[in-house]
């Protein structure tokens, strides 16, 4: 009995330092976003009501959003949520910043996705379904990727710009974005069913290699084929790119084999000159890469712009509001990094890097966690790596530092498809680590 009683005491601490911690988070969040919403105010030397209706619904969200997962994952990772939420506050005042008519349309997304993450993270079965409808899982998404190539549209209207997008009256919402969860899922499942085919011991018995039988074949042919098909028929080159990297990571996580991180390496390089030979746009893309400064007027106009930002920006930028990021098109989509170097600096720089990388190690913690579950493993580590990979490659890509795929920024960027994917993937890692282990 003495031995229950303290095993309760214990529980009852570690919830209550949850609770705690997660608290304190947030209203460090709210504090920040509460000044530059003022700050920004000041700057524009007029009072928007919409501007508080953009913060009161973020208070909302991290208000309700706590209470429920304190009452129903009372064990969760107490650092997730408030980073989730910290990371799309901030979001919230760059769009508006940069956008501000579509401030709104974010604001409403915001409240979707944080009941969509309360949704997946509290429902009991989210994780078995995840695992028994696999196959039903992925043929919906295929179904979707189809969609998107004969029925795709761009809300842009821009002539020849990609189809990415599926349109129900003024609601668009990019099918890619639940593929990439649908695809994780579905290679996490099937790959823990066939573990045991996957890690086969080498000759010398001293370390592991790849099977090469057709089941494990099986799901590989299919993710370069999905692959293919995203870049050829709807020219996303940032989509494919993630997919197939994600995918590589997560099989090479499963076998423990060098050999697929090698040949997954040569098939990107491969398929990137193809593509480059064939599409315009992804030759555009690495030309300006190679050497903006000649077109820097022209067709590199705007990577050229996103430099002189993070140059204006200076260690502690130039202040909400008072640099000129709009000068870079599209800048509250796919630039929105470049306008916080502005106007943050590099302290901006280093706190979101910082935010997204203990997002990433939390998750790989959790992953660790349930190593004796190879589903679960799985699942965790295919989940952080997409918040990973898609970070590094939009961050990067606005720094030149590798060619510009026009993947988001998770939470920051415009987008309400996109951010509702990543509270999703966040209410996702939220359930997993309130598991037992």
């Amino acid at each position: 009995m003495s031995l229950i009683a303290d095993t309760f005491t214990i529980k009852r601490e570690s919830h209550r330092s949850t609770r705690q911690t997660e608290g304190r988070l947030l209203i460090i969040a709210a504090v920040f976003l509460l000044v530059n919403f003022i700050a920004l105010a000041i700057v524009r030397s007029d009072t928007r009501v919409t501007e508080w209706i953009h913060l009161g619904v973020w208070i909302i969200g991290a208000i309700v959003g706590s209470s429920l997962l304190e009452r129903y994952l009372p064990g969760r990772d107490p650092i997730l949520f408030p980073i989730t939420m910290f990371l799309s506050g901030w979001g919230l005042i760059l769009i508006d910043r940069l956008a501000p008519p579509f401030a709104e349309r974010q604001t409403l997304w915001l409240a979707v996705s944080v009941a969509a993450m309360l949704v997946v993270a509290i429902f009991p079965h989210t994780l078995r379904w995840l695992r028994q409808y696999r196959y039903v899982l992925l043929l919906f998404g295929i179904l979707l990727l189809v969609g998107t190539i004969i029925l795709g549209t761009n809300p842009s209207g821009f002539i020849n710009a990609p189809q990415l997008w599926l349109g129900f009256g003024t609601i668009f919402f990019q099918p890619s974005e639940a593929l990439k969860i649908i695809l994780v899922a579905f290679l996490a499942s099937y790959l823990a069913e066939q573990y045991p085919s996957i890690r086969t011991k080498d000759f010398d018995g001293q370390g592991w290699r790849l099977s090469m039988s057709p089941r494990v074949l099986g799901p590989i042919v299919l993710m370069w084929g999905i692959c293919i098909l995203i870049l050829v028929w709807q020219r996303d080159l940032g989509t494919a790119i993630l997919f197939f990297t994600v995918f590589m990571l997560l099989l090479y996580v499963a076998s423990g084999s060098n050999l697929v991180l090698i040949s997954g390496a040569l098939l990107i390089i491969a398929a990137g000159l193809v593509a480059y030979k064939a599409f315009p746009v992804v030759r555009l893309r690495m030309d300006i890469w190679v050497n903006p400064w000649p077109e820097a007027d022209g067709r590199a106009f705007q990577i050229v712009q996103s430099l002189l930002a993070f140059a204006a920006g200076g260690p502690f930028g130039q202040g909400v509001g008072q640099g000129s990021p709009t000068y870079i098109p599209v800048v509250h989509s796919d630039f929105v990094f470049s306008a916080l170097a502005e106007e943050w600096g590099l302290l901006g720089i280093i706190t979101v890097i910082a935010c997204v990388g203990v997002l990433v190690v939390r998750g790989l913690q959790i992953a660790i966690h349930q190593e004796r579950r190879s589903f679960l493993t799985l699942l965790a580590t295919g989940l952080s790596l997409l918040i990973a990979t898609q970070s590094f490659l939009i961050m990067a890509g606005v720094l030149k530092l590798v060619p510009l795929t026009g993947v988001t920024l998770p939470f920051l960027s415009y987008g309400g498809s996109s951010l509702l994917a990543s509270f999703v993937i966040t209410g996702l890692l939220l359930r997993l680590s309130a598991l037992e282990n």
